[in-house]
Formats: structure tokens, C-alpha cells, sequence
């Protein structure tokens, strides 16, 4: 028996659970693309699947919504894979673990991909429902939008018609986004060749217990990336044990998610490995003092390991000056939007390889100036370091729009199904409307989607009572899309 098949909208879980079934974390969406398209065929729809795995999927208006509008519903279909460290589980070739009590779905130590995994399945059950009135429907779906929006990027939007776009990306019930960020990741290297240890110990140091999170959506919340830590850690950690050598550090999987872990190993002088377990045993302290109420859970520890080679203090000292100037969280609040991050970045992803030191940023704003900056920063530091920069998934913010019919009537279609008020917001979160809006001129865009928590995390929920509210809100806007 399906494991949310007590929930309603009973066919929108029907198919947030099909979707759940099947892999599909970013540069892994063929087998959630082939059953996309397999709904469309089972329905009878007009489809197109491209070659990167986008889906555009078509149905005709109904009865007396001829002359309407066509409106674009539109999610991705790719997302963020994380699980904890005790789960076995291969998520690049099993479906996830669903659990519920009735009031909210999550899975079994893993990421939920609710963001954005909900959309899709909302979609579907509206394509699925003949009795609905609705004008003609474009329902799009986009691959890789979690690394970089490459699947909304390389869409072909010539055969779509519709100029209003409805994104169901968006993760607080009764808030309508109306404006995000643009966005690009910063691929770093710094050069270093290892050499034989000289009798030195080496050790494994770990910091873990952190929160991480979305860096859109958590990056203002004070959390600690594990990525920053390490290297401030180990940075000060020179200045206590001189001779101090990094034979590896490595943290995170992806660009957009503020890193919960990381783990390094480093070479000390025999005759100083005392002193470096105090100087760990210390600031493991230190950092649960600035963290608390913030990240309670962080932890700092080593242990002895055994090591055959690392690179030179000259080099370690290099790469771990380079990683302790670097900025990271929030660099600029909004004026517009009060509470709003305006401008921020994130080291998502670093591991010392063979050849050197490779780390990536992420870097969000909503003003492509101060985008600009930050990435003129990083690449200054690096640069200083004899290192370069290449980059990659430089995607647009989307500007407030003063007049939107759209957003009215998604603000009147929520009244109506829900009795309150709709709240206008802008995110620091990516979202694909801004790469839409440049693809199509005079596109009229709204934002909107059920409660989810702690997205790209372990901790995901997603809220059943609003999944049904945000769906009865999109049926009602079709309704009065005439």
C-alpha cells in the first residue's frame, strides 16, 4: 500500500509519491523525465522531451476558455540529494523513503526533493483532472535547476504561447514571490603537490553536527559552513603547531547548500602533536560559544591517522590563508524588501586533489552590480594566491514588476480558497522565472508553492494541509484565467 495514499489532494500525492520512487538528483533526471512522459501519454497529451530531459507537456482549454490566455504552470525536476551519515542508501539509483503522520511527508534520512518534486506532482494532478476548467495549459518541467538552472537555460520556449508563467518553486504558503536573486558559481584551484612526510603524525580533524541548509533560503540565518570553519580552524591551528601540513580537506557535495561537514587531515611535528589536540580540544569551545543558539550541534575533534604524505607549510600555508579571506554568507540587505538579503555567497564544495585545491562559490544578488563585485573579490583573493577562477551557471535575477494582472488574480484566487490576505515578497533564492522572463518578452510571472522546511537538508518536511490549500488556490486561478 502507497505510504500517502490517505493524503488529498489524494492524486497530487498519488504522483509526489510515483515521482519519489525514482532517483533524481541534478545530472540524474532521464528516469524521472521518461515517467513524466510516460504521464503525458497516459493522459493522452501532446509532449515534447528534449535532449537534456526538459518536458513540455500541452492540454487544449476547456469549454468557454477558448479565447483565454494560455498560462505556463511550471517546477523542475531535479533535486538536491543529501542523506545522513548512517543511511546506505544509493541515491543515484533508489528512490526515497517516504514517511508521514498525516500533517506532514518527509523521508527516511534523506533530503525530500518537496523543492520541487510538489510542483511536478500539483501539475500533473491538474493535467489529470477533465472535469477542471482552465484555458490552454503549458506545463513545463526543467532539469539541473538546483546546479545552475541549465535545464531552463537550454529549453527552447519558441512553441510556447502562454505570456503567464505560475512557478511553483516557492516554499512559504500565502507568500507569492515577485522578485529573486540572479546568481553564478565560481570554480577556484590552487596548485600543490604533495611530498613524503618526514616523521611528522598525522591526524584527521572533523567538523560536524551542523545545520547546513539552503544558501538562499538559510544563508541569513547565522548558520556555520564547515567549509569556512576548517579552514579558519587550521589556519589558527598554524599558529600554535609550527610545521603544520594539510595532506587532504574536503567538504560538501553541492554549490547551493551551505556546508554541514568537513574533514581534513594534516601532518604535525611528533614533538607537537600534544599541543595540537589541545589546540583542538580548545577551540571546539570557542566554537560552540559563537554558535550557540545558532548551530548547538557543531563539534570539532581529531583523532590519529595514518599518513604517507602532504603537502609542503609553505603550500598548506597558502592555501589556508586564501580560504580564511575569503567572505561567506551575507554580504548586502535589501532596502526595497526589509529582512531581505540582498547580496551573498556561499564556499559550497572543496577537496584537495592530486594537482591542488578545488573549491567552488555560489554567488547570489539581486543587483547584477554587486554579483559582479563579489565574484571580483573572490577572484582577487585567489588571484593573490597564484590560483584561478573559471565560471559557470551565470543566470539572471528576475526585477520587480510595478503592474502584474497575474499577481492580483493569484493574490484573489488565494482569498478565495483560504480567507486571508496573500503576502507580496522577494527571495535571495534562485528561481527560473528570471530565465524564462528574458526567453519571453512581455512574460507576466508569480512564484507560489506549499510549507516546506529545511529544503536540501535531512530535516525536509513538507506540509499537507497547505500542499492542499496552494493546489486549490492553482485550480482557482485557471478557473478564473478567462
Amino acid at each position: 500500500m502507497a505510504v500517502l495514499s490517505g493524503l488529498e489532494p489524494k492524486k497530487v500525492f498519488e504522483y509526489f509519491e510515483k515521482l519519489c520512487s525514482v532517483p533524481h538528483g541534478s545530472h540524474n533526471t532521464k528516469q524521472i523525465s521518461d515517467l513524466c512522459v510516460s504521464f503525458a501519454r497516459e493522459l493522452g497529451l501532446k509532449y515534447r522531451q528534449d535532449e537534456v530531459n526538459n518536458v513540455v507537456i500541452w492540454k487544449g482549454a476547456t469549454p468557454g476558455y477558448e479565447g483565454a490566455d494560455p498560462v505556463i504552470l511550471q517546477g523542475h525536476i531535479d533535486m538536491v540529494c543529501v542523506k545522513t551519515e548512517d543511511n546506505p542508501k544509493d541515491m543515484a539509483k533508489e528512490g526515497l523513503d517516504l514517511v508521514t503522520d498525516g500533517e506532514w511527508v518527509w523521508a527516511d534520512r534523506t533530503s525530500l526533493g518537496g523543492d520541487n518534486g510538489i510542483a511536478v506532482a500539483m501539475i500533473l494532478a491538474i493535467l489529470a483532472d477533465d472535469t477542471l476548467p482552465h484555458p490552454a495549459l503549458e506545463a513545463v518541467f526543467t532539469v539541473e535547476e538546483e546546479v545552475g538552472m541549465d535545464g531552463a537555460f537550454a529549453l527552447d520556449c519558441a512553441d510556447l504561447k502562454g505570456k503567464k508563467l505560475v512557478n511553483l518553486d516557492s516554499e512559504e504558503e500565502g507568500v507569492f514571490t515577485v522578485s529573486c536573486a540572479g546568481g553564478m558559481r565560481l570554480d577556484c584551484f590552487l596548485a600543490g603537490d604533495q611530498t613524503p612526510l618526514n616523521g611528522e603524525s598525522g591526524y584527521s580533524v572533523t567538523v560536524g553536527g551542523l545545520l547546513g541548509g539552503h544558501s538562499g533560503g538559510e544563508i541569513h540565518k547565522g548558520r556555520a559552513s564547515a567549509n569556512q570553519v576548517m579552514g579558519r580552524v587550521l589556519y589558527t591551528a598554524m599558529g600554535r603547531v609550527e610545521g603544520l601540513r594539510l595532506a587532504d580537506i574536503r567538504g560538501g557535495r553541492f554549490d547551493n547548500v551551505i556546508c554541514s561537514g568537513n574533514q581534513a587531515k594534516v601532518a604535525v611535528p611528533a614533538d607537537q602533536a600534544a599541543a595540537f589536540e589541545a589546540f583542538i580540544q580548545e577551540f571546539d569551545q570557542v566554537l560552540k560559544n559563537e554558535y550557540a543558539g545558532v548551530d548547538d550541534g557543531i563539534t570539532l575533534a581529531c583523532q590519529p591517522v595514518g599518513l604517507d604524505k602532504a603537502l609542503s607549510p609553505k603550500v598548506t600555508f597558502r592555501m589556508l590563508r586564501t580560504l580564511l579571506m575569503l567572505p561567506q554568507g551575507v554580504q548586502a540587505m535589501n532596502v526595497d524588501f526589509p529582512g531581505l538579503v540582498q547580496t551573498s555567497l556561499n564556499l559550497g564544495v572543496m577537496g584537495l586533489e592530486p594537482d591542488g585545491l578545488h573549491f567552488s562559490i555560489s554567488i547570489r544578488s539581486c543587483i547584477a552590480s554587486q554579483k559582479e563585485m563579489v565574484a571580483q573579490k573572490v577572484r582577487a583573493i585567489v588571484a593573490s594566491a597564484r590560483g584561478t577562477v573559471s565560471e559557470r551557471g551565470n543566470y539572471p535575477g528576475w526585477q520587480y514588476a510595478k503592474q502584474s494582472v497575474l499577481r492580483d488574480d493569484i493574490l484573489a484566487a488565494w482569498k478565495a480558497v483560504s480567507g486571508r490576505e496573500g503576502r507580496i515578497e522577494a527571495t535571495h533564492g534562485g528561481l527560473e522565472c528570471g530565465v524564462f522572463i528574458e526567453k519571453i518578452p512581455g512574460l507576466d510571472a508569480v512564484s507560489a508553492g506549499p510549507e516546506l522546511h529545511d529544503v536540501h537538508s535531512v530535516k525536509e518536511q513538507l506540509s499537507v494541509p497547505s500542499t492542499k490549500l496552494v493546489y486549490e488556490m492553482t485550480c482557482e486561478l485557471l478557473k478564473r484565467s478567462k
